[in-house]
């Protein structure tokens, strides 16, 4: 994200709303969320590098932290340097491609719990922000939380990025090869894109019972329409790949540019 931050440089930019973002991270219990969120929170030079995952930043009252899980959420504003908005763009007469130019973004991150006695905070972390990070530990694949958060998303109209967390645990642990961890990979992409679908599909159905028979056909457009929007896939950029406990991820899009850089310098 950035270097060390100061105080003043974060109360400045709260006064700037068109660069503050409101993100939660939910997912399964125990599938990584506030080692995530330690590895964020040590960017901005607040913890150590080497304190991500164990000092557990944001599980700050003594029996979460006897305990080891989340009970309640918490939040911390972060800095970051992003690209410019798409207005911004355009006043500035720059190509919508063109990320050299970057802005200083408030990131007011929110770790919620993964246990389903503490779901009802979960809901509330969504209500309240612009964005989600739904984290699946690929060894556990989708669980039963990792439905429970993905519907609230969607039901608060925030569309999530799906993180795979734990990906060294493919190789360490599992000793997958490329293509099995590949594979491993994929369906758990699938399964996610199978729970967003049923999702749209029921509400879709509980609407056409009260809707008029003639505009089904426009109503199976927009199912289809809203399926494509809210899909995860690494070509569309809201799938990531990583271990926060090591503390790095990627997307393809990264993943293309550096095998480009590499390309070009041989």
């Amino acid at each position: 994200m950035a270097g060390r931050v100061g105080p003043g440089q974060l109360a400045a930019l709260q006064k700037d709303t068109a660069h503050i973002r409101n993100i939660c991270i939910i997912a399964h219990v125990d599938h990584g969320k506030t080692t995530l969120s330690d590895s964020l929170v040590s960017s901005n030079g607040i913890i150590s590098d080497k304190l991500a995952g164990k000092v557990r930043f944001l599980d700050n009252t003594e029996e979460e932290q006897t305990r080891g899980i989340t009970m309640k959420s918490s939040a911390i504003s972060l800095m970051y340097e992003g690209p410019l908005t798409p207005s911004e763009r355009k006043a500035g007469g720059l190509d919508s491609t063109n990320d050299d130019v970057t802005v200083p973004y408030l990131i007011n991150l929110v770790d919620s719990p993964g246990h389903v006695d503490f779901s009802f905070d979960v809901s509330t972390a969504v209500r309240l922000c612009d964005g989600a990070l739904v984290l699946i530990d690929v060894i556990e694949g989708v669980c039963a939380q990792t439905h429970a958060v993905l519907r609230q998303a969607w039901q608060e109209g925030i569309r999530p990025c799906l993180v795979l967390n734990k990906i060294d645990r493919l190789i360490h642990e599992l000793q997958f090869t490329p293509v099995e961890a590949y594979q491993h990979i994929c369906r758990i992409v699938e399964q996610a894109n199978v729970i967003i679908s049923s999702m749209i599909r029921s509400d879709k159905l509980d609407e056409e019972q009260e809707i008029d028979v003639s505009l089904l056909d426009d109503d199976d457009d927009q199912t289809e329409t809203l399926e494509r929007q809210w899909m995860f896939s690494p070509a569309y950029g809201n799938v990531l790949f990583g271990s926060a406990y090591d503390g790095w991820a990627f997307s393809i899009g990264y993943v293309l540019f550096y095998t480009t850089t590499i390309v070009n310098s041989l």
